[in-house]
């Protein structure tokens, strides 16, 4: 089944993580979809390129964390943090990509 990712997280959140990293979080309402998700490792550093238009060296980690059914991906900023034609300084803006995004469950 297709689910939109907003219907299946209780958070999604971005931030900073420096001037040059992005933190995206997303945190599973089910523990049994993070787990599913996580055993099909949907979230690869290939997924996440694809969805913030990036290439896949720019995806610096992909981080499981079971006790809060989350998954955590840090990205490289395409603009410094602060830096002229940076329109979200403290990079919490930046989840706008996934409120879109179906997954297939």
């Amino acid at each position: 089944m297709r689910y939109k990712l907003m219907d299946l997280a209780k958070v999604i959140r971005t931030k900073n993580s420096g001037p040059f990293i992005l933190t995206i979080d997303i945190i599973f309402k089910d523990p049994h979809i993070y787990h599913k998700l996580k055993e099909l490792d949907y979230f690869s550093k290939k997924w996440w390129a694809e969805i913030y238009g990036i290439d896949i060296e720019d995806v610096i980690s992909v981080i499981y964390f079971d006790p809060v059914n989350a998954v955590k991906a840090n990205i490289k900023r395409k603009v410094p943090s602060g830096s002229p034609g940076d329109t979200d300084v403290y990079g919490a803006q930046q989840h706008a990509p996934l409120l879109g995004v179906e997954l297939d469950v």
